[in-house]
C-alpha cells in the first residue's frame, strides 16, 4: 500500500512540474514568439463600447442579438508607426457564444482607415481572417483558452500565431497601424457573446 501512495504521490508531484513548465492544461503564458531582442512596453488605449456592447476590465460583451449596426466592446490602443516590428500576445477565451462571426483581435491602418486584419470566430470554434474568409485555426470552442500572438512588421508582413504556431500570413502596406481587441460584430455577424482576454503584452524590436 505504501509502495502504491509513493508511486501517486511522484505521478502527482510530476504532473504539478510539467504544469508549472505549461506542459499541462492552458495554453502557456510563456513571452514572446520569435527570436530577437524583444522589448517590452505599454501603449495607452482607450475603451470603445458601442451598440450592445459593454466592456468590464478584460470581459468584453454584445447582450444583443442584433445582426445590424455598430456593436462593439474593445480596446484600442495607441498608433505605432516605423520600421521596427511589433507583437501583440494576449490570450482569449469564449466563455457564451450564441451568436456567431464575432470579431476578436484587429489590426488597423489609419493612413487608410479600415480593418487591415481581423481575426474573427465562428460558432462552432473557426478562427478565421474576415479579409478574405481563410481559416486561421478551429478549436475555439466555448470555454477553451487561446494564445494569439500578431507580429507585424510594417512594409513587410503581418503573422498569426495561435498556441505558439504560425498559422496565418499577409503581406502589410506601409502607414500607422493600431490594435484592438475585444468583441466585435462583424457585417456577417451577431451576438450574443461573451469574450474574456488575459495575458496582454506588446514589444517592439
Amino acid at each position: 500500500m505504501s509502495r502504491l501512495l509513493s508511486r501517486v504521490r511522484v505521478f502527482a508531484l510530476a504532473a504539478a512540474a510539467l504544469a508549472g513548465m505549461g506542459l499541462v492544461g492552458a495554453p502557456s503564458a510563456q513571452a514572446q514568439v520569435e527570436s530577437g531582442n524583444w522589448i517590452s512596453y505599454s501603449p495607452s488605449y482607450t475603451v470603445q463600447q458601442r451598440g450592445c456592447g459593454v466592456a468590464n476590465g478584460l470581459t468584453f460583451q454584445l447582450t444583443c442579438s442584433t445582426a445590424s449596426g455598430d456593436q462593439r466592446a474593445e480596446r484600442r490602443y495607441a498608433n505605432y508607426s516605423g520600421s521596427a516590428a511589433r507583437q501583440f500576445e494576449g490570450t482569449f477565451r469564449v466563455s457564451s457564444l450564441a451568436g456567431t462571426r464575432i470579431s476578436l483581435k484587429q489590426t488597423f491602418n489609419d493612413s487608410e482607415p479600415g480593418p487591415y486584419y481581423m481575426l474573427a470566430v465562428e460558432r462552432g470554434g473557426r478562427l478565421y481572417a474576415v479579409e478574405g474568409g481563410a481559416t486561421i485555426a478551429t478549436g475555439a470552442t466555448v470555454g477553451t483558452s487561446v494564445r494569439v500572438n500578431t507580429v507585424h512588421r510594417i512594409g513587410n508582413n503581418h503573422k498569426t500565431y495561435i498556441n505558439g504556431s504560425l498559422k496565418y500570413t499577409v503581406s502589410s502596406p506601409g502607414g500607422n497601424f493600431y490594435d484592438k481587441f475585444g468583441a466585435y460584430r462583424t457585417s456577417s455577424g451577431q451576438g450574443p457573446a461573451t469574450v474574456v482576454w488575459s495575458g496582454i503584452k506588446f514589444w517592439h524590436l
